[in-house]
């Protein structure tokens, strides 16, 4: 089944009792059973069925499902955001005294995250070059885990998920990636080695900017040392699926983080155009990135479909030939960004990426303006930089934009 096909009819049928073909909202906290008999047997995990919505819900289930098999994964469990997913991926797996080892490239928010994660006792090394050899250096008796984004927002460096993954197992320590801005268009980090994929489905999953949520899919190979994880003693019995196990029985059943139905609605739509939304932007952003890149107002823009990248040939191959939505420019100063963003017509100034419409923010003043310089430049965020996440308008309108907002300074 080819990707557009799956995201039509991957693990996804119409309703069977009603024969809608697009995921019916259940808008129901709880869940009604015949006997006592058969919740006790639900909540003892010896039948399926649903009991609450902050633990499972049917039209979550469904994306749930749907997810999983695009990303070539053993199961999935949706959360309130990424943010939410991240934590409860992180967390599932940590207890205090242990360390996270992360390329320094992340999202601002999970940069704070795991700076938050410091009064719990479990720290985070960064590594400042998404190089595999530093990366290795950088692993400790401590390190339970390795996290990256297969694309830096917003330094836009490229992780090498295969050689990663490799030196994680090698390590005998599981490989977490955020594939939120390639999406399983672009890459499935399963079929590549990794053991945990997370998406902010707020981006381009869900592809409107109309509904927040988060992804958590497990691969189901990691081999967990009980020595090591001794967290996952009590869900041995459950095999492969011993991760998603101590997930949904702990840490997601206790923290409530769960996402609505409504919202889940909205995205289980967005999906199903995923494929021809990110053939679209990816094409929109190599031609604006290609444009900027010959503009006299940019000193420099950065995208790895750009053959002098550094990330272009490891790009080309991870991503199929394809480098994603987001590029960034730098315009010489903190004035001038603001100047260039002031004056676009179309692009609209707000913190989000994936939508279908054409977005830009200042990352210094906004997302990373609790960092310190040191940080910001070491997460390749400068003051004179922009972010764009490239819509789906005619590429004409979106250079036309840029050129006469450029032409302010």
């Amino acid at each position: 089944m080819n990707f557009n096909t799956a995201l039509l009819h991957g693990n996804f049928t119409a309703d069977k009792k009603s024969g809608a073909t697009t995921t019916p909202i259940y808008q129901s906290t709880a869940f009604r059973h015949e006997t006592a008999e058969e919740l006790e047997n639900i909540f003892r995990g010896n039948e399926p069925g649903f009991v609450y919505t902050r633990l499972n819900n049917p039209t979550i289930e469904s994306f749930e499902k749907r997810m999983a098999y695009l990303e070539k994964g053993a199961g999935a469990v949706a959360c309130a955001s990424g943010m939410a997913a991240i934590t409860l991926a992180v967390l599932n797996i940590l207890q205090s005294g242990d360390e996270i080892l992360s390329s320094s490239g992340i999202f601002g928010g999970t940069y704070a995250l795991f700076e938050g994660f410091k009064a719990f006792g479990i720290s985070t090394r960064y590594v400042y070059e998404n190089d595999l050899s530093l990366f290795e250096t950088a692993i400790t008796d401590r390190t339970r885990l390795i996290f990256v984004e297969t694309i830096g927002n917003p330094k836009l460096d490229v992780a090498d998920i295969r050689g990663l993954s490799e030196l994680a197992h090698a390590k005998g320590i599981p490989l977490i990636v955020d594939n939120t801005v390639t999406t399983p268009y672009l890459v499935r980090p399963v079929e590549l080695g990794a053991d945990i994929v997370i998406h902010s489905t707020s981006k381009y999953i869900n592809g409107s900017g109309n509904s927040i949520g988060g992804m958590i899919i497990d691969s189901g190979k990691f081999k967990w040392d009980l020595d090591k994880y001794p967290g996952f003693k009590d869900f041995k019995k459950y095999g492969k699926f011993i991760y998603l196990a101590k997930l949904r029985k702990s840490i997601f059943k206790d923290f409530g983080a769960c996402i609505s139905p409504f919202n889940v609605y909205l995205t289980s739509l967005g999906l199903e155009t995923l494929g021809i939304r990110m053939e679209r932007l990816c094409s929109n952003a190599l031609a604006l990135a290609t444009y900027l890149r010959d503009n006299s107002k940019v000193s420099f823009t950065n995208y790895s479909g750009l053959e002098d990248n550094p990330y272009h040939e490891l790009a080309k191959e991870q991503f199929s030939g394809k480098f994603g939505g987001i590029l960034t420019i730098r315009v010489g100063s903190k004035e001038n960004a603001f100047s260039v963003i002031n004056n676009l017509k179309y692009a609209s100034n707000l913190a989000n990426v994936g939508d279908v419409r054409t977005l830009v923010i200042h990352p210094a003043s906004t997302i990373y303006e609790t960092n310190s310089l040191e940080e910001r430049e070491k997460m390749g965020v400068y003051e004179d930089l922009i972010r764009i996440s490239v819509g789906l308008e005619d590429i004409e309108d979106i250079s036309a934009d840029f050129q006469q907002a450029l032409d302010s300074i």
